[in-house]
């Protein structure tokens, strides 16, 4: 289990000194624990978070206390993409938890090779529970399997291990492979001729209308 070095953080600490001194301000709470505010290594926390994705438990170490803890939410900057702010879910490891679990996708889908049509994601993320130390990093999809138009892979397709309950529709389509329809000109084209015919009898009743 990874683990990263926490430090404690007062309310009066600006957030913008903060993340000048290279540290990203967090917060962690959850299992009998009071919101705590910290803050954590940028660099150190990117390594972590690119291992432990928001599904697998790591140990917070904030000196005086280790914490099991998930992390439950992160906030990045939209134009550079580093972490603003961390939220830190504690966790009790011998309770289940309900988290989210991305779909990682692998394989080549034959009717898409084959140009039947395109592959179709409709998931990217199932919901699932489980003891903490059972929560898997992401779930494999092969979609090898979508031979035809007519194969689709569904939640319950995904093999789960022991101790680990879906809580996800098992009819909820994962991945398929749907035709692309394609708009013809003839569908869109103008017709011009009846564009005229209907500027020509408007104009007659116009002007039938003028001369009464």
């Amino acid at each position: 289990m990874k683990t990263l070095n926490a430090t404690m953080r007062s309310k009066a600490d600006k957030l913008s000194t903060v993340r000048l001194n290279g540290m990203v301000p967090a917060v962690v709470y959850g299992a009998s624990m009071e919101n705590t505010q910290i803050s954590v290594s940028s660099i150190e926390f990117i390594k972590v978070f690119k291992d432990a994705g928001e599904s697998s438990t790591i140990v917070l170490d904030m000196g005086k206390k280790k914490v099991d803890v998930l992390i439950h939410d992160v906030q990045f900057d939209p134009v550079k993409s580093f972490p603003l702010h961390i939220d830190f879910l504690a966790v009790d490891m011998n309770k289940p938890v309900e988290v989210s679990i991305p779909l990682e996708f692998t394989g080549v889908a034959p009717a898409e090779k084959s140009g039947l049509g395109t592959l179709v994601k409709a998931l990217h993320e199932v919901e699932i529970k489980a003891l903490p130390k059972d929560l898997p990093h992401n779930f494999t999809i092969d979609i090898s399997s979508l031979a035809t138009l007519e194969d689709k892979i569904h939640v319950s397709d995904i093999k789960v291990g022991s101790g680990i309950t879906m809580l996800t529709d098992g009819e909820e389509i994962v991945a398929l492979v749907a035709v692309v329809k394609e708009v013809k000109e003839a569908d869109v084209a103008v017709d011009l001729s009846a564009i005229e015919v209907e500027k020509k009898g408007k104009k007659e009743e116009e002007g039938g209308a003028a001369a009464e």
